[in-house]
């Protein structure tokens, strides 16, 4: 295939010796162009994929001077290998282990019993959060909120009693051969992390970088002064803040470029696309393929049904499989059964050891936190489909979900869905408009809605790039009376132009 104009450029940038950030937007072929960067050198290079999956599919297509690998698996090669034995350990209660590393009685904070299973369960998690970023030691700002304790005084006190047992933790994964804490993988990225490794190459390639984890990015930007960088990724797909990744692509010290011609839609979905990408303040507008016939419109039989939160992928799940559908849901059915078993042992009187609802004692509790506490209102659609529903028969449509080859339709969420398409795609309703500040005076003119937030037009603009054929709205033709959703169109010349600049229910629910 001939190289687009926009491709061309970013070769000729690469080839100059530039350190390189590509803007990448939904399906312009950003893996084509690193595999044409790649092909064009005799240089030694290496590719840091976001997953294993993509670096084996990087492999196949990049020439063998460029070594694919995820940062995981060089850092396994580097320092991993030394901890197999610990790796390989049986999975432990989170109680035990803190058991072990001395948590022994409940503390109270506030007007709740903060429980030695949620204290253990805190110190791991804890843990976890600092092996995420780039951070040199554990402080009170690497442990976790928990519900009922949202207040910023009450975290403190939290944190102050968490932190020390944290860096205990910490203290005992560095023995190789044996300890009280179950070894991951995350683990040995981030003690290879604090190595301040050297990678061994003239040029490197980070792929999704706009959703890497400042370990990651810690680790690629230390290689500037030796090997030359390119990063590629979308900004305005940006959705995993909430787990502490960063676009490390806004403020690269380097020459920006854009991709902008998309070749899996047509024209009318680029402008849709465009509509949420003014929203988001994205540096980049897509351009449709005129010979991909993509529409917009009600879709009856859809191959994926895309939703903003986990409780709403389970809500259609029980109505698709109710009609008599085959459905499958995108990455399993492991988080819904955590949250019903969750919600079954609250309802049954019994505390529950799910991280989000640890600290509840009953669900009572939990409904009023949900109904009155503003903090948790996004727990409102869980606590109404439990309700609703039942705990069993969540149960029991997680345990008929069909696999995805031989499902009729793909629920999932947004999130889950980054990287993925589908000719036929609908929007859920849970995706929430911006509050309409119209207070029943209809002899005034009415204020505006609320605008829309940033973070959610980057989650709209991943859901409604995911279709080849048709796109049903859905949950999200809200837009179209929104105020904010009809922007100029932007000036021919500057159209590409790119600046040189969930909560439970939500996607980890």
């Amino acid at each position: 295939m001939k190289p687009t104009d926009e491709q061309t450029a970013a070769a000729d940038a690469f080839a100059a010796g530039d350190h390189l950030a590509l803007q990448a937007g939904a399906g312009t072929g950003k893996t084509t162009t690193l595999a044409l960067l790649a092909h064009a050198t005799k240089r030694r290079g290496r590719y840091l994929a976001y997953n294993r999956a993509i670096a084996q599919d990087a492999t196949a297509r990049f020439p063998k001077n460029v070594l694919c690998k995820t940062a995981h698996a060089l850092a396994y090669a580097a320092v991993g290998h030394q901890y197999t034995r610990r790796l390989n350990a049986p999975r432990r209660p989170a109680w035990q282990t803190g058991q072990a590393l001395g948590i022994t009685k409940a503390i109270r904070i506030g007007d709740r019993d903060v429980t030695q299973k949620a204290l253990s369960n805190t110190t791991l998690r804890t843990v976890t959060r600092f092996c995420h970023t780039a951070d040199e030691a554990i402080t009170p700002h690497h442990v976790p909120p928990l519900r009922g304790l949202d207040d910023a005084d009450l975290h403190a006190q939290l944190a102050t009693h968490i932190v020390p047992f944290a860096r205990k933790a910490w203290a005992d994964l560095q023995h190789p051969d044996d300890g009280a804490v179950r070894f991951d993988h995350d683990h040995y990225l981030k003690i290879w992390a604090l190595t301040q490794p050297t990678l061994d190459a003239d040029f490197l390639l980070l792929d999704e970088a706009q959703d890497t984890n400042p370990v990651v990015e810690q680790i690629f930007l230390a290689q500037r002064h030796h090997a030359q960088l390119v990063m590629v990724g979308d900004s305005a797909q940006a959705i995993y803040h909430w787990r502490g990744a960063k676009d490390v692509m806004t403020g690269f010290d380097g020459t920006q470029l854009a991709l902008s011609q998309s070749f899996r839609f047509g024209p009318d979905l680029a402008a849709e696309a465009n509509r949420w990408l003014h929203l988001a303040d994205a540096p980049i507008r897509l351009t449709g393929t005129p010979t991909v016939p993509t529409e917009l419109g009600p879709v009856a039989r859809p191959d994926a049904v895309l939703c903003r939160t986990n409780t709403g992928a389970m809500a259609q799940v029980m109505a698709l499989m109710a009609a008599g559908s085959p459905v499958a849901l995108a990455g399993g059915g492991d988080s819904l059964r955590a949250l019903a078993l969750a919600a079954r042992d609250l309802k049954e009187g019994r505390r529950t050891h799910h991280p989000e609802l640890i600290l509840f004692p009953s669900w009572g509790d939990l409904q009023d936190y949900a109904a009155h506490d503003p903090a948790g209102r996004d727990l409102q659609p869980l606590v109404h489909l439990v309700d609703t529903h039942g705990t069993d028969a969540i149960l029991a449509a997680v345990d008929h979900l069909a696999p995805e080859p031989h499902a009729q339709v793909t629920v999932s969420t947004a999130h889950k869905a980054k990287g993925r398409e589908w000719p036929c795609v609908l929007i859920a309703d849970d995706f929430a408009r911006p509050r309409d500040n119209h207070f029943g005076d209809h002899t005034a003119v009415p204020p505006p809605p609320d605008p829309v937030d940033h973070a959610e037009a980057r989650l709209a603009y991943v859901a409604v790039t995911r279709t080849r054929r048709r796109l049903d709205l859905g949950g999200l033709a809200w837009i179209h009376d929104h105020p904010d959703g009809h922007p100029d169109p932007p000036e021919p010349s500057a159209q590409n132009e790119t600046p040189a600049r969930e909560h439970l229910s939500g996607p980890h629910g």
